[in-house]
C-alpha cells in the first residue's frame, strides 16, 4: 500500500504526476471543492480525485471522510497528499498539514494493514507555474494590499487566453519550460508505527492532540526529504543567481559564472537537476528564453536589467531551491523581495 507525498507548486501537479505515473500506477488525490466546475470536476475526476471541504468543521463530515480514506486504502487504491495542503505562494516549501494522513493511518490499526504501507516523497518544480502571478497577487493581499478589482482580473484573463490562442493559431506558440518530477527512496512505515507504540503504549490509545504532534514530527521528516530532492530547472538556477546579486543589473559574465558555481554546489550535494551535464551557457539560453517572455529580465549592453515589476517573480523561482545552494542559500534569501510568511524549516 503506497502513499505518495508531495510538494504542491501547481494546480498542473495533479495532470503532471499522474502523467509521470501513467502505465505504472493510478493514484487517488484530495481536491477543494474549488475545482468542481466545469470542465475541471471531469478532469480531475478522470485522475481519480474526490473533493473534500477542507475548512468545513462538522464533525460528521469529517468522521465520514475518515472511513472513506480508510475504505478506499484498504482496498488498495493508492493515495496521493500534498503535504503542505495549498499552494505555495512565495516559492518556499510550507508547514505540512496532517489531517488527511491521520486519516489514512488509521487503516494501520490493522497489523496486516500496517505492514504494507510504504510512504514515496515526490518533489515538483517547474520553470514556469501557470498561477504564479495570481498567487503572489494573494500573498500581496495576506500583507493588507488591495486586491486588484474582479474586472481587471477577469481582463487579464482574458487577454492571457487570447493571447496564446493568437500564438497558436499564427503558429508562434513556445513551450513554457520543463517541468520537473523526481521520485523519492520509499519507506515502510511500520517500524516508524512500531516506534511510536512503544513510545506511548499505542499510537492509537492516546489522544488525538498529542497523536497528531508525532504525525507533524513525521511529516516534517518526509519534509525534509522532499526538500533534498526539489528539481532545479533553468530557470530557478538563473533566478537563484540573479537574486544573488544586488542591484538591478548584472554583466552577463558574472550571471554565467554564478550559475556555474551554483551548479557546482548542487553536484556536490547530489541534487537533481534538469541538464544536469549540459554546457552552463545552454542551461542559460533555456531560462533566458522565459525570463525574457515572462519580462523578469531585459537585455542592456553586455548585461541583463531585472525589471522591477516582476522582481518578484524572481523570489519566487529562487526561493524554491534557495535551501539546496550551500553558501549561496543565506545571500538568495537575504535578497528576499517577498514579505516573510510563518513555516517550518525550509524557508
Amino acid at each position: 500500500m503506497v502513499i505518495y507525498l508531495m510538494n504542491h507548486r501547481s494546480n498542473a501537479d495533479y495532470v503532471l504526476v499522474g502523467y509521470v505515473l501513467s502505465g505504472r500506477v493510478a493514484i487517488s488525490y484530495a481536491v477543494g471543492e474549488w475545482a468542481r466546475t466545469f470542465p475541471l470536476e471531469y478532469i480531475f475526476k478522470s485522475f481519480g480525485a474526490y473533493f473534500i471541504r477542507r475548512k468545513y468543521r462538522e464533525k460528521l463530515y469529517h468522521a465520514v471522510l475518515e472511513r472513506y480514506v480508510q475504505l478506499i486504502t484498504r482496498n488498495g487504491v493508492t493515495q496521493g497528499i500534498f503535504l503542505e495542503g495549498g499552494l505555495s505562494r512565495d516559492g518556499k516549501l510550507g508547514s505540512a498539514k496532517i489531517g488527511l494522513l491521520d486519516y489514512l493511518l488509521g487503516v494501520a490499526r490493522d497489523p496486516a494493514m500496517r505492514h504494507r504501507l510504504h510512504v514515496v516523497p515526490v518533489a515538483i518544480n517547474y520553470d514556469r507555474v501557470l498561477e504564479d502571478r495570481s498567487l503572489l497577487r494573494e500573498l500581496d493581499a495576506r500583507e493588507g494590499h488591495q486586491r486588484p478589482p474582479r474586472y481587471v482580473q477577469l481582463a487579464e484573463v482574458l487577454r492571457y487566453v487570447w493571447w496564446n490562442t493568437a500564438r497558436l493559431v499564427a503558429r508562434r506558440w513556445k513551450r513554457y519550460g520543463r517541468a520537473s518530477v523526481v521520485i523519492g527512496e520509499p519507506f515502510p512505515l511500520a517500524p516508524w508505527l512500531d516506534q511510536q507504540d512503544r513510545e506511548t503504549g499505542g499510537i492509537f490509545e492516546i489522544s488525538r492532540p498529542e497523536r497528531l504532534k508525532r504525525i507533524q514530527r513525521l511529516s516534517d521528516s518526509v519534509l525534509e526529504r522532499i526538500a533534498a530532492i526539489i528539481p532545479v530547472t533553468p530557470v530557478t538556477l538563473a533566478c537563484a543567481a540573479i537574486q544573488s546579486f544586488d542591484g538591478d543589473f548584472v554583466s552577463h559574465t558574472s550571471l554565467i559564472s554564478r550559475m556555474a558555481e551554483m551548479r557546482d554546489v548542487l553536484h556536490e550535494l547530489n541534487a537533481r537537476m534538469v541538464h544536469r551535464d549540459g554546457a552552463i551557457d545552454d542551461i542559460f539560453d533555456c531560462a533566458w528564453r522565459m525570463l525574457r517572455m515572462r519580462r523578469m529580465l531585459a537585455k542592456v549592453g553586455a548585461g541583463y536589467a531585472i525589471l522591477p515589476a516582476n522582481r518578484p517573480l524572481v523570489s519566487y523561482y529562487a526561493n524554491s531551491i534557495a535551501h539546496l545552494l550551500g553558501p549561496f542559500a543565506e545571500g538568495v534569501r537575504a535578497r528576499d523581495s517577498l514579505p516573510a510568511l510563518e513555516r517550518g524549516g525550509f524557508g
